[in-house]
């Protein structure tokens, strides 16, 4: 397992990057309010009672926009949720497809990695 000093490192690095993404995912997205671990796009908070048809389709087109860079945010900001628990349970370090060991380089460049380099996507 990794020591106790890096793992602090490592949920510090975890901690700083939720907090980034969060606010990223706040500016384009909303949080669906029946699963808080599923975000949605949006176009902003614009009015749109009166608007014409071409700025109907920019606000559209930037709503799509805005959902596909959501998603990626998404997934990055659930998998950083998920490591700062398994720190918690002290299960941080370890595959969750095998239980083997993570090796402190692979957490290192990605302290949110889940798996072993074995197991990974």
């Amino acid at each position: 397992m990794v020591d106790s000093r890096t793992i602090k490192k490592l949920e510090e690095r975890l901690t700083q990057e939720k907090a980034i993404l969060e606010i990223e995912l706040s500016d384009i997205g909303k949080v669906d309010q029946s699963n808080p671990r599923n975000w949605e796009g949006t176009n902003g908070d614009y009015e749109t009672g009166t608007a014409d048809a071409a700025i109907l389709a920019d606000r559209f087109e930037e709503k799509t926009t805005n959902s596909g860079i959501v998603t990626e945010l998404e997934e990055r900001f659930n998998n950083i949720k998920d490591a700062l628990v398994r720190i918690k349970k002290d299960t941080y370090g370890k595959c969750n497809e095998c239980g083997e060991k993570i090796p402190l380089e692979r957490l290192e460049a990605n302290p949110a990695a889940a798996t072993c380099v074995a197991h990974a996507d």
